[in-house]
């Protein structure tokens, strides 16, 4: 069955939606405007069951089939960027330093358009749970969602979601059937010496030479600790020291990020840093204190759910327009949280060769939303179907 043709019709309703929140943005947690906006068109669709404040702004609907069964989740995040909106579009952000350069106001309206569908047919036996999250930029409104009990609460059997995809063929779906996208951690590490004149080194304990020297050891981890084939990287992305240029600092600061498939590997990595970081500093008589945070963990599609969404996609885009072994990625997605959880599923829907994501002039691609709102739709009905 190809892209379903009530949700074709409302492609110009849909695109509407999503540029009223493209010219809306907001951050973080705090998406209640565009919560409000989500609100306000299921009660439209004729959704009744609408639950709100979940992870402060969340919202999750739930729409009932034509009889009993189980619960699958779908998600879509709604959080915007702190950046300008460079596209030029007449439908850019109209908020200072907020810009959708994601595309979530575009996974918001292939939720309501799949949400609009489902609500009018029913054509299922069981329920689904529209998931509408916050914060998956910065703050992990997935994990706060799980926390916060939805998966036990609306009893999720199953959870899927969809991210746009830049440089894919328009309308493409692809997937896999383990680590699709990689965990994001992020390091601090101070390193302490002695300041002083630079014009008489020999009196100090520069902290940048011991700088220099540990972000060339880092990157030894892979390589040395790790096989090549382990697939970690581990970035020095800042070093902040010194104010003047005749002075020897006290401290030097490195922050940095480490991506990761493996929780095996991501040990190795936090205890050879932390190992590189003491010696490293003490063999230029510096002291070193490292910051590891753990973030958010690798997203792991589950094997046969993952099969089940590739056939629901060649259902509806065509077999020529699906791959379900793509290679993973190393950027990281909070709906990774919802698959420790439950069983289920991501997969990435090609836009076209537009600005990649969280560019200042990225456009979230509207021919695509009724496709990602017509594989929801079909997955639901395929995987609740009514007797």
């Amino acid at each position: 069955m190809p892209i379903v043709n009530s949700i074709a019709a409302s492609a110009e309703e849909m695109k509407t939606w999503r540029r009223h929140l493209h010219q809306h943005p907001e951050l973080g947690l705090d998406c209640f405007k565009t919560a409000a906006f989500v609100v306000e068109r299921l009660k439209e669709f004729g959704v009744t069951e609408i639950h709100e404040g979940i992870a402060r702004s969340g919202v999750v609907a739930i729409i009932e089939g034509r009889a009993p069964g189980r619960t699958i989740g779908l998600r879509a995040d709604m959080d915007a960027l702190p950046m300008e909106d460079l596209s030029g579009t007449e439908h850019a952000s109209t908020v200072p330093g907020m810009a959708h350069t994601c595309g979530h106001d575009g996974h918001t309206t292939m939720l309501l358009g799949a949400a609009k569908y489902l609500a009018e047919t029913r054509n299922f036996a069981g329920r689904v749970a529209l998931l509408f999250q916050p914060a998956e930029e910065n703050e992990g409104g997935g994990r706060i969602m799980v926390e916060e009990g939805v998966m036990d609460r609306f009893d999720i059997a199953e959870v899927y979601g969809i991210h746009n995809m830049p440089g894919g063929e328009v309308g493409s779906l692809v997937t896999n059937h383990g680590a699709l996208l990689a965990g994001v951690d992020e390091f601090t590490v101070t390193l302490t010496g002695k300041g002083g004149h630079a014009a008489e080194p020999q009196e100090t304990v520069d902290p940048v030479v011991a700088a220099a020297s540990l972000t060339m050891a880092l990157q030894t981890i892979l390589g040395r600790n790790l096989a090549a084939l382990d697939r970690v990287v581990v970035s020095v992305t800042q070093i902040h020291t010194g104010s003047a240029m005749n002075i020897v600092p006290e401290t030097a600061v490195l922050n940095g990020t480490v991506r990761y498939y493996d929780k095996d590997a991501q040990t190795v990595v936090k205890a050879r840093m932390a190992e590189l970081a003491e010696f490293q500093a003490r063999s230029f008589g510096c002291t070193a204190e490292l910051d590891y945070e753990e973030g958010y963990p690798p997203t792991i599609n589950h094997p046969e759910q993952a099969a089940f969404a590739a056939r629901v996609a060649r259902e509806v885009v065509g077999a020529d327009k699906v791959d379900d072994d793509t290679p993973p990625i190393m950027p990281g997605e909070d709906f990774s949280y919802m698959l420790q959880a439950r069983p289920g599923a991501y997969l990435f829907l090609g836009q076209g060769e537009t600005a990649v994501c969280h560019h200042p002039e990225y456009d979230f691609n509207d021919d695509i939303a009724p496709v990602g709102a017509s594989f929801f739709a079909r997955l639901i009905e395929t995987a609740l179907p009514v007797d």
